[in-house]
């Protein structure tokens, strides 16, 4: 089998070798190590490889955690140290930066990061019935394949989700609509657990007692889904604790549904805000846009400053629940939600708005190139970016610097998703 020398990390944590020219893609494998591989895929330009052994270990690496790494596709840097995992995720944002947008900020502002283990406080499991492996399966599909992991544990997941996993496999091995149970998400608020099945038939009477018997004695929440994401309704029990979850920095407690996007990882969920608010500046009187605000995770605390805050959104129902957390945390004198398809951002819609101070953007994977591209000379003078995509930030702050003037200040990367390859940043431009 060839062996091959690791020179750097690729987006997706492969190690990346070079034979006669070709890049070779080294799953499992890490920089400065001699490696034994095996090829699965072959192109003229490149190779995607196995690891076979490793012939000179990198210091970096450690024993895996997770009993099912290797298999399960939820992970794919748990052989590297923490630090040095954080460390090749600033790399890949800055290489992304240069070699998309041909851009660098003028300061590297250190990485945000929490806890590498139990962070998770959101997942979507499949679940299925698989004879040969001892019943029903629940967990993340297995790496490249549409396969169910053999999950008994998760060490990424809250310990006490992690926990459910045998009992709720045990559970639903006995329901009549075993077969009709695709999958569950998990949502973990401040004060309880909630797990929302999404049923494709309807429960038997008998069903509904085991349901009923397992939330008492694990003390969840079950919501099920029998149709599309509108009809999502809370099953049992029918009243106590709501999903919340809380940015105590700034006195604000949101509400969400278990189908609401929010943030993974709560605790880097609280510096993420922190060092967002602190870049942005926001000050009384001030009028500040949040564009992609979903709940008001980062129009609220901007709200706390005493600023004029417009949030934007595309979904109705989000922007809903942002009003009532708005008024709920004794905010509604100081923000103002609108419901809008940003990636159909117009200069002429942008302007209705009103001029801004300053603004704050959080798109999801695609990025903002409309907003960016709707900016007019009297834009804001400060703009902050959160983004989940390095190369589509990298995309729009090139036209944020080239085309509209603005000078890329600082950025940094953020690590939501521990011992995935999975890069966020937060990035500051003003105009000169």
């Amino acid at each position: 089998m060839p062996i091959g020398i690791i020179e750097s990390l690729d987006y997706e944590a492969r190690g990346i070798a070079r034979q006669d020219g070709k890049a070779i893609f080294v799953e499992g494998a890490l920089p400065g190590e001699r490696v034994e591989y095996a090829s699965f895929r072959k192109k003229n330009s490149y190779e995607l490889a196995h690891l076979v052994e490793v012939l000179l270990p990198s210091p970096s690496r450690v024993q895996p955690r997770c009993p099912h790494y290797g298999i399960c596709g939820g992970c794919a840097m748990q052989h590297l140290e923490p630090t040095a995992q954080l460390a090749a995720k600033q790399r890949v944002l800055e290489d992304t930066l240069w070699h998309v947008g041909r851009v660098r900020a003028g300061q590297i502002l250190p990485p945000i990061q929490g806890e590498p283990w139990g962070y998770r406080h959101r997942a979507r499991l499949a679940v299925r019935r698989v004879s040969k492996k001892g019943g029903m399966l629940i967990g993340f599909h297995e790496k490249r394949s549409s396969f169910i992991s053999d999950m008994r544990q998760c060490d990424v997941l809250m310990p006490h989700v992690s926990a459910l996993l045998l009992p709720l496999r045990e559970l639903f091995a006995t329901l009549s609509i075993a077969e009709n149970i695709p999958q569950i998400e998990v949502a973990v608020g401040e004060h309880c657990t909630a797990l929302l099945l999404r049923v494709l038939a309807p429960l038997s009477a008998s069903d509904e007692k085991k349901l009923h018997t397992f939330a008492d004695l694990h003390e969840v929440v079950f919501y099920l889904q029998p149709k599309g994401p509108d009809s999502v309704y809370r099953f049992y029990p029918t009243r106590g604790a709501r999903l919340s979850y809380t940015l105590p920095e700034f006195d604000l407690e949101l509400e969400f549904r278990p189908t609401d996007f929010t943030q993974v990882n709560h605790a880097v969920n609280r510096v993420l805000v922190r060092r967002s608010l602190r870049l942005l500046d926001p000050q009384p009187g001030e009028r500040i846009a949040d564009l992609f605000c979903g709940l008001g995770n980062f129009t609220l605390p901007i709200a706390r400053s005493g600023a004029q805050v417009v949030g934007v959104e595309g979904s109705q129902g989000l922007v809903q629940r942002g009003q009532e957390s708005a008024k709920a945390n004794g905010l509604a004198g100081q923000v103002k939600f609108a419901v809008a398809n940003l990636f159909q951002c117009t200069p002429e819609s942008l302007a209705e708005l009103g001029h801004f101070d300053k603004m704050l953007i959080d798109p999801p994977r695609e990025g903002a190139i409309e907003v960016v591209n709707a900016l007019g000379k009297n834009g804001p003078k400060r703009i902050v970016y959160v983004s989940c995509n390095p190369a589509t930030l990298a995309r729009d702050a090139a036209a944020l610097v080239n085309v509209k003037g603005y000078r890329f200040v600082s950025v940094a990367a953020v690590n939501m998703f521990p011992h995935t390859a999975h890069v966020e940043a937060i990035a500051l431009f003003e105009k000169p």
